[in-house]
């Protein structure tokens, strides 16, 4: 079921403007100093770990903001120093940071201590659907009278905000166009040095990479059937309404018995911010739930997987640097084209033969399976929208953003050379 709409959270924001203004003052008053502070609305991975590593590995100092005691026990085992972000102690460690680092928005460190940093926003795909400003539910906000100046004020408090970041890495070109007109930004803040979450799809030979994330894989999700193949299913958000793409009864019986006949096991991974109901009426070992609080951070299990089953997820766009074949899963395009939008046409990306039910995609999983020519098409085809979008494949975004991050006028760490 949905269990968050962009309605709610602006709600929520405008009935916390007194404390952002509290927040600002306090701001103004506590000065920064040279600490980097991260958080990551996924939790504890993302384009926020890479490059996390590697300040830290550069000697500065590093501090990450949970939001739960799961994130803080994930970061514990990494070796990583927390502070809750809600507490006091979260404000204050914002509110002196010199770097404040995000990969979804403000909200991913202490909202209220970000006035005055140097903001860098890793977002966390390459925008298919539309984001930001350029899509009409950004600026949502309950029907209640006032709803037309209630709208207007979320579009300059998301502005307002937009204005804090100073570095925002594209992975190429065309993306950087996207967010430009997303986040209202001018060139010269958003930079294109590739991104740093999926480094790990570029780094390391393919069998060490495959290797990696199937030990990952089986940490997560349990033992797999010899040999069998992995197919992951990962719908997007829609904005806190229901996902339409649920399987009935009938078409979970077909998915099994594909999975069983074709020795193949699907991986469902729900958007964290709205999760279907995707269990089959009868437990089988042939389906597992891949939940993002099981695994914040999909991207280092991707070399394990064999085909993307997706709807408007920027996972079909990272895949193809795998050459992974991608399979798109689509009921509603027309009217999320139509409430949502996209960059471009869905076909662009999807082609002509996104399935519009479960029954469809099983039969052209079939073919994948059982068609190897059809497979190395899908294969070639994910490849190519993959080169179109990222510029680079060589494992050093998270440097490049470093670099970029320096360049901008952030002093090297005490006592570097």
């Amino acid at each position: 079921m949905a269990s968050f709409s962009f309605g709610s959270g602006n709600a929520a924001k405008l009935l916390r403007i007194p404390v952002y203004a509290a927040g600002r003052i306090g701001t103004v008053l506590v000065p920064r100093g040279n600490r980097w502070v991260f958080g990551c609305g996924a939790g504890i991975g993302d384009g926020a770990l890479a490059l996390h590593a590697l300040a830290s590995e550069e000697g500065h100092d590093t501090l990450w903001l949970t939001s739960s005691e799961r994130e803080e026990q994930d970061a514990a085992a990494l070796g990583i120093r927390t502070a809750r972000k809600t507490s006091l102690r979260g404000w204050w460690e914002t509110a002196r940071a010199g770097v404040v680092v995000v990969t979804h928005g403000l909200g991913d460190v202490n909202r209220y201590g970000v006035a005055g940093a140097f903001v860098v926003q890793l977002w966390h795909g390459i925008p298919l659907k539309r984001i930001g400003l350029d899509s009409p539910a950004t600026t949502q906000v309950p029907r209640v009278p006032g709803h037309a100046v209630l709208q207007r004020l979320i579009a300059l408090l998301y502005r307002a905000a937009a204005q804090r970041i100073r570095v925002l890495p594209a992975a190429s070109h065309r993306s950087r166009g996207r967010l430009e007109s997303a986040f209202g930004l001018g060139d010269e803040r958003i930079v294109v040095t590739g991104e740093p979450r999926v480094d790990v799809l570029s780094t390391g030979s393919e069998e060490q990479r495959r290797a990696a994330a199937s030990a990952l894989l089986v940490r997560t999700a349990g033992d797999l059937p010899d040999a069998a193949r992995v197919v992951l299913y990962a719908p997007t958000w829609r904005d806190g309404a229901a996902d339409p793409a649920v399987p009935t009864a009938e078409e979970w019986v077909r998915i099994i018995r594909l999975l069983e006949e074709r020795n193949a096991v699907l991986m469902v991974r729900s958007h964290p911010l709205g999760e279907g109901a995707y269990s089959p009426p009868l437990p089988s070992r042939r389906v597992r739930t891949l939940s993002s609080r099981a695994l914040p951070d999909v991207s280092p299990a991707l070399a394990a997987v064999d085909v993307l089953v997706t709807d408007y997820s920027s996972l079909a766009f990272d895949v193809g640097l795998l050459a992974m074949p991608v399979l798109f899963l689509a009921p509603d395009a027309a009217e999320y084209a139509r409430t949502r939008g996209f960059y471009g046409r869905f076909e662009d990306v999807a082609g002509d033969d996104a399935a519009t039910d479960w029954d469809e995609l099983a039969t052209q999983l079939e073919r994948l399976f059982t068609d190897e020519a059809a497979f190395t098409a899908k294969a070639r085809r994910s490849a190519t929208l993959s080169a179109e979008m990222h510029a680079y494949r060589d494992g050093r975004n998270t440097r490049r953003v470093y670099q970029a991050i320096r360049a901008r006028g952030i002093p090297a760490p005490k006592g570097a050379a």
